[in-house]
């Protein structure tokens, strides 16, 4: 019986192959390179004849005036990404469930939506334009309120807060869709139930919508525990400046620039690695709450 269901299976397991040699070529082959972090890499001497210098590029990256100020950044810009980004589609999705006019509701759905499909070399463009501190939209508008322009994309102050928000804003419309399945995945006997006691819709909200949405809430909490070090490359690098290092730089900003400006290649690598290896501890123990919490399983 085996062997009958190995032989029927065998074509299935041959096309995989194709699928695994590029796994192998493009994901784990290159894994080889992490020896540079322990190296002072000379691209000329190759990947295995530069000087080996064990934990000197760790050192040298803890005694960087400015890394702890770069890991806040990325812990904070990503940490309210996360916060925001679980908010703020939880509650569009409850509005848009109250929404009974459909037309209207898949309009808004695809509205919301669009901006996923963009890139930040697009948006970015988009949000230097609107921002602008002379011309505009918003500044515009402060202007005619009587207020003095506001440079968003070169202050401190303000700069965090532009990536978080622009950042929701573009990506809240895809989770939106995660928790409106959930939504409709409740029993609508609940809801006739609640009628029948009295139960107005703001009730039917608090005590069988939000419980309903529980599961996937947890699941998708726990599951964004693994880019708490992953704050947007593509999003600051198409937004930031010298002016707003202080606040915007981040992780993967600063292994750019060490890596390839400065060709300062081992110490971009330490920090790579020692980001990998966090973000890893944290998606382990982030599987293992999905595990344990909502019965989460991809093995």
């Amino acid at each position: 019986m085996n062997m009958k269901k190995t032989r029927r299976e065998l074509p299935l397991h041959l096309m995989l192959i194709p699928g695994i040699i590029i796994l192998l070529i493009y994901c784990y082959y290159p894994m080889i390179g992490f020896v540079v972090a322990f190296q002072k890499f000379i691209p000329i001497n190759g990947l295995f004849g530069s000087k080996w210098i064990g934990l000197g590029n760790f050192r040298y990256l803890l005694q960087m005036p400015d890394i702890w100020q770069v890991l806040g950044n990325t812990v904070f810009i990503a940490t309210m990404k996360i916060v925001l980004g679980l908010v703020v589609p939880i509650l569009v999705a409850v509005l848009l469930n109250e929404l009974k006019h459909m037309l209207i509701k898949r309009g808004v759905q695809t509205l919301i939506y669009l901006p996923h499909f963009l890139s930040w070399v697009i948006l970015g463009g988009v949000l230097v334009d609107i921002l602008s501190p002379s011309e505009g939209i918003i500044n515009q508008l402060l202007n005619a309120l009587g207020m003095d322009s506001v440079f968003f994309l070169g202050s401190n102050k303000w700069f965090p807060a532009v990536l978080i928000f622009s950042d929701v804003w573009k990506e809240f419309g895809f989770s939106t869709i995660v928790f409106l399945a959930a939504i409709t995945g409740i029993n609508p006997s609940l809801y006739e139930a609640a009628i029948v006691d009295g139960a107005n819709h703001t009730k039917q909200i608090w005590h069988i919508t939000l419980p309903g949405m529980v599961p996937i809430i947890v699941l998708m909490a726990t599951l964004s525990l693994g880019n708490v070090l992953n704050a947007g490359f593509d999003q600051i690098f198409n937004l930031y400046s010298p002016s707003v290092y202080q606040s915007g730089d981040i992780l993967d900003t600063l292994i750019y620039r060490i890596g390839l400006l400065d060709a300062q290649f081992g110490v971009a690598t330490a920090i790579g690695l020692f980001k990998s290896l966090v973000s890893f501890v944290l998606i382990t123990i982030s599987y293992i709450m999905a595990y344990r919490l909502v019965n989460y399983r991809i093995f």
